[in-house]
């Protein structure tokens, strides 16, 4: 038995939901999000809340991933994501321009990464981080689609990973990380 695929999602005010066979379309305030629904799985919206329905006991993995893709669909039209990056390392910075930020990480030449559609960035120097040493600047992506938020960060991350011993690199700002010790450190 699926227990997330079972919970009604409470649709807010503003918000409508069309119902087809493999996707859903949900428009809030902030846009609109299309969430394709898995062969098996049906939905039905009874006022103000939907419920995914599942025809046979064998799909209750899709039963619940399709209620938490309606919920996400729901919750970016209304309130959006965020997800906060932090650039450290001396010399190390990060500059958004329109729709790219170009990066300075230590190679021989600057990073432009274009952001995607739908996908938008603020740099900014927060001064509650100064207990990471070699702090820089943490960067605000903001968006409605979860999926394609999360996938921006991590290309991000990607650019340079943080190193095991100082830390020095492109991370998530809510992940600790645990240094090891160097040469010395016992």
């Amino acid at each position: 038995m699926s227990r997330i695929g079972k919970k009604a999602i409470t649709v807010p005010a503003g918000v409508t939901v069309k119902i087809s066979d493999r996707e859903l379309e949900v428009k809030g305030a902030k846009g609109v999000l299309k969430t394709p629904v898995p062969e098996g799985i049906t939905f039905k919206q009874d006022g103000d809340q939907l419920v995914a329905e599942r025809a046979s006991d064998d799909l209750a993995a899709l039963h619940g991933l399709a209620r938490a893709l309606a919920n996400n669909a729901i919750v970016g039209v209304t309130e959006g994501f965020t997800k906060q990056m932090d650039v450290v390392g001396v010399g190390y910075k990060a500059d958004v321009q329109a729709k790219k930020i170009v990066f300075a990480l230590g190679y021989s030449h600057p990073i432009e990464f274009p952001l995607p559609d739908g996908i938008e960035a603020k740099a900014e120097r927060i001064p509650t981080k100064q207990s990471i040493q070699q702090y820089q600047t943490t960067l605000t992506l903001s968006g409605i689609d979860k999926q394609k938020l999360g996938q921006v960060a991590a290309e991000m991350h990607t650019l340079r990973k943080p190193d095991a011993y100082k830390g020095k690199g492109v991370r998530y700002a809510d992940v600790t990380l645990k240094l090891k010790p160097g040469k010395t450190g016992k």
